[in-house]
């Protein structure tokens, strides 16, 4: 799992890649009431905005954390956006894309860097 500095993670197997934001990134939000999320089939540039997050406290972008077509979204978020904070690396994911840039993984921490930056504040 890698990465970005906007608090995206990505996790690739080939070059699919599944998208979430970090258990920082959720915990710094609060709950979780809502999730805009992309239509299959966009292309997306990496920082491009993807999706929109709004909890309690605020409404946050989602950026792409590298370059690809949206494959797939986590629709069971509509009915249970509180996923993402109960299990923001795992079911609470927002959607799949197929990475055209594999080279852009690089760009991105590993989770010891991840968790050096978050310490950092």
């Amino acid at each position: 799992m890698k990465f970005s500095t906007d608090h995206e993670y990505i996790r690739t197997e080939g070059n699919a890649g599944t998208v979430g934001i970090s258990t920082f990134a959720q915990e710094q939000l609060g709950d979780i009431v809502f999730v805009e999320l992309p239509a299959v089939g966009t292309a997306l540039k990496k920082g491009d905005e993807a999706a929109v997050v709004e909890s309690v406290k605020a409404a946050s972008e989602i950026y792409a954390p590298v370059s690809g077509t949206v494959t797939e979204v986590n629709e069971a978020l509509n009915g249970d956006p509180g996923l993402v904070n109960s299990d923001p690396e795992g079911n609470g994911w927002i959607f799949k894309l197929s990475v055209s840039d594999a080279g852009e993984l690089d760009d991105l921490m590993d989770a010891t860097a991840y968790a050096s930056h978050t310490a950092q504040g």
